[in-house]
């Protein structure tokens, strides 16, 4: 990592220099745990539906939730503004991109190919070969006239391609290759885009015009559609997580007009470069490194008093290579929970704290919640069974009415949902109301259950210490047929 890299982050990161945990920070996290506790010890002494109580405080934050998501997310019914629609006169800003890659021959192909499509290509597109041991190499040299630059060094423009370049490295991690990549792209703004996500032939201008008619934006997040294998598990894992991601990115919309957005999918997103350097790049030692990112980027801008923000481009769409079997599913959602628990920990600082404004005050207590949200799902789904097998009635069948009553919730989210992102986005080929309404009512009983398993891996993990991803299987955009 560079010096200048290294002096910042070491500047800028509470991973490296802690600083007090303020009081309200400690209630409000230890208060989420004491909470769990109490609600689940009632199920041994109380009857009826409120010994269930455990469930019925799942039950109504996520219905908060929802409700908040709806409220913030209903401007979309009006016609969407194009970010290009205004601020005409700025500059526009050059773009690169960097492509980190770990043995990715198969899907690389696909994601340049998408790259030199663009209606409006990019300067630089960097390669940053994360030490490949398969055929990136000889791909990169025959297809796409690539000189080999020897580790460590960076190629001269390939002849066939004059803005693509080849970053060669030695394995050390995405962080640590997105951060040698940093410093060999010198645009305004870099994308990063994983080696299995295809953009859609508009996504970088959409980015582009994003960046000019906004001067304080300082990440912004494209819209991703999940692609998975063609099996039939490949399939059931599509259907659900075609739809989480869809409630995901307007939950994420509404959180971003509530000036508290955190979370870009380090698949697809894009920085203002120099913003990125003042904060020291990428964190090698986090497990979600884009995710960790957006908290140093938005704790700098409130305490230099910046203004920076963050936004969600619906213009900006691609798709991207998906879990398609449970154990890669689970593996990735252990590193993802894991990543976010490891997050939330170094910047607990921020949670509760007036000075980080909605920010500490709204998103960042909601995110305590999330931590112990698995758990609290996990155990109301354990003690429902748990009741019925015992054969207690009184509280089963109210339980039951709890939840259908939920279901019925869902259904009218994830409908409205869908049609606020067919608005927004304009993709309509890729959700079907049928099928959304089929995904809220199997989901609580399988696909959620999933969810939480792989949330519990990863506390597993965290406390654990464990810094390793596992292997990634790429199934789905290279699929045959």
């Amino acid at each position: 990592m560079n010096n200048a890299l290294e002096t910042a982050l070491a500047r800028t990161s509470p991973r490296i220099a802690p600083p007090p945990t303020p009081l309200a920070s400690i209630v409000i996290h230890l208060g989420v745990m004491v909470l769990w506790f109490i609600l689940f010890a009632r199920a041994f002494f109380l009857h009826g539906v409120v010994a269930w109580s455990t469930g019925i405080a799942y039950v109504v934050y996520d219905t908060v939730l929802l409700i908040f998501v709806a409220w913030k997310a209903c401007v979309l019914l009006k016609p969407v503004r194009s970010p290009g629609a205004v601020g005409g006169t700025a500059p526009q800003p050059t773009l690169g991109v960097i492509v980190a890659a770990h043995n990715e021959a198969a899907v690389l192909p696909i994601t340049l190919d998408a790259l030199f499509a663009q209606t409006r290509p990019p300067q630089q597109i960097v390669i940053a070969d994360d030490g490949s041991t398969d055929a990136t190499a000889a791909l990169l040299v025959e297809r796409y006239g690539l000189a080999d630059p020897g580790e460590g060094r960076l190629s001269a423009p390939s002849a066939q391609y004059p803005n693509l370049r080849w970053l060669k490295l030695p394995h050390g991690g995405k962080a640590r290759a997105l951060n040698a990549a940093l410093l060999a792209v010198d645009t305004d703004t870099l994308m990063t885009v994983d080696a299995d996500t295809l953009l859609e032939p508009d996504a970088c201008a959409a980015m582009a015009d994003a960046y000019r008619s906004e001067p304080k934006l300082v990440a912004a997040a494209g819209l991703l559609t999940p692609v998975c294998n063609k099996s039939v598990r490949g399939r059931f894992f599509q259907w659900f997580q075609t739809y989480e991601y869809i409630r995901n990115f307007i939950s994420r919309f509404a959180w971003m007009r509530a000036d508290s957005l955190l979370l870009v999918s380090g698949a697809f997103a894009c920085f203002r470069r120099d913003a990125v350097m003042a904060v020291g790049g990428f964190d090698p030692h986090c497990l979600v490194e884009d995710y960790e990112l957006i908290h140093r980027l938005r704790r700098y801008s409130a305490r230099e008093r910046l203004g920076w923000d963050v936004r969600v481009i619906g213009a900006a769409r691609a798709r991207t290579d998906a879990p398609g079997t449970l154990a890669s599913f689970l593996r990735q959602r252990r590193r993802w929970f894991a990543g976010f628990l490891q997050t939330q920990y170094w910047y607990r600082d921020m949670t509760g704290n007036r000075r980080f404004g909605k920010l500490g005050l709204m998103m960042l207590p909601v995110k305590a919640f999330d931590t112990v949200q698995p758990i609290y799902g996990l155990t109301a789904f354990v003690l429902l069974l748990g009741f019925l097998f015992e054969g207690r009635f009184t509280i089963v069948l109210p339980v039951l009415a709890v939840i259908a009553g939920k279901i019925v919730i869902d259904l009218a989210f994830h409908l409205f949902s869908v049609h606020l992102y067919r608005r927004w986005s304009g993709d309509c080929a890729s959700s079907s109301f049928g099928m959304a309404l089929l995904a809220a009512i199997f989901e609580p009983f399988s696909f959620q259950l999933m969810r939480h398993s792989g949330a519990a891996l990863g506390w597993f993990h965290f406390l654990l210490g464990r810094s390793k991803w596992g292997v990634q299987e790429r199934t789905g955009l290279n699929a045959p047929g």
